[in-house]
């Protein structure tokens, strides 16, 4: 199996509170947050690349310096001259965020729409992470066409990991955006999703529910991850439920899932140790709600 850990997604400017009421400037992104996390967590035998597209102006260039400071390299990174990076701002009540976004001319909105640069950029890739975001910003043909490039890495030897992470205002409408995030379900090792979501979303009644239905739809394992609440790990053979330390002081659940996300990938791809990857995925997200912002100094690099 290759050793290359290869994120897709959008990376965003972000704006975030601090403590004294004004906004600090940084990068961020869920793709972003979990490929940032899974270099501190993967031994450095791995490489961690992400794929995504910036413009060719001031504040792209700040990015791609910043993800390469990180550790992560950015050789299948697309550059656009007439193209921007999106950017967010957070809001916080009570440790729970809320976002507004601006990424109507957002590069990564066209990182699938070359075909043969989409399909360079998936090779020797070991394992390839996505989300429902990665899906929801790309045009309806050029999601069929990163859902047949997946389908290729897969069948040349890479695992495929998904978050659904589901975001209605990104998508045409809700039909289309749980019959996207059930196909590429179809195409995964793992999908990772968020019981609040899907409860919100697909109206399922339990995290077992959720479980089953992305088993149906394809998927060789399900992580199902609930806050301070039971993560279910369930494969068509085998269920079982981890019961994470209780966090007693939270401050911001920005990236709660993507760095357990990074967290639990990492130690399964190195251990393939079920309980050992819940149990790092839920330290690490743990420590990240105590701090404020996606991406926090919480672990030395490995």
């Amino acid at each position: 199996m290759s050793t290359r850990f290869l994120a897709v997604g959008e990376c965003m400017v972000e704006m975030a509170p601090t403590a004294d009421g004004t906004f600090k400037m940084g990068f961020a992104g869920d793709t972003l947050n979990t490929a940032w996390y899974a270099r501190k967590c993967l031994p450095r035998s791995w490489d961690v690349s992400y794929v995504t597209a910036v413009g060719k102006d001031q504040v792209s260039a700040q990015m791609l310096r910043f993800l390469e400071g990180s550790g992560l390299e950015t050789d299948r990174i697309q550059q656009m001259d007439d193209r921007t990076v999106g950017l967010y701002l957070i809001q916080l009540k009570e440790g729970e965020r809320s976002f507004a976004y601006w990424r109507s001319q957002a590069a990564a909105r066209c990182l699938a729409t070359d075909r043969a640069e989409l399909e360079a950029s998936l090779a020797d890739a070991g394992l390839i992470y996505f989300s429902g975001i990665t899906l929801a910003i790309l045009p309806a043909d050029d999601r069929v066409a990163f859902l047949e490039a997946l389908r290729a890495a897969r069948a040349n030897g890479a695992k495929v990991a998904f978050d659904p992470n589901l975001r209605p205002r990104l998508w045409e409408d809700a039909d289309t955006m749980r019959a996207s995030v059930t196909e590429a379900a179809g195409v995964c090792d793992f999908v990772m999703p968020s019981f609040e979501d899907e409860l919100a979303h697909f109206s399922d009644a339990t995290p077992d529910v959720s479980a089953d239905r992305y088993l149906d739809a394809g998927a060789a394992m399900v992580v199902v991850k609930n806050g301070p609440e039971d993560v279910i790990c369930a494969t068509r053979g085998e269920r079982q439920k981890f019961q994470p330390q209780p966090v007693t002081q939270i401050v911001d659940t920005t990236a709660a899932g993507d760095s357990f996300n990074a967290a639990f990938l990492a130690e399964y791809l190195v251990t393939g140790n079920v309980a050992a990857s819940v149990d790092a995925g839920a330290n690490l997200a743990g420590r990240v709600i105590q701090q404020r912002g996606a991406l926090v100094d919480c672990l030395e690099a490995a």
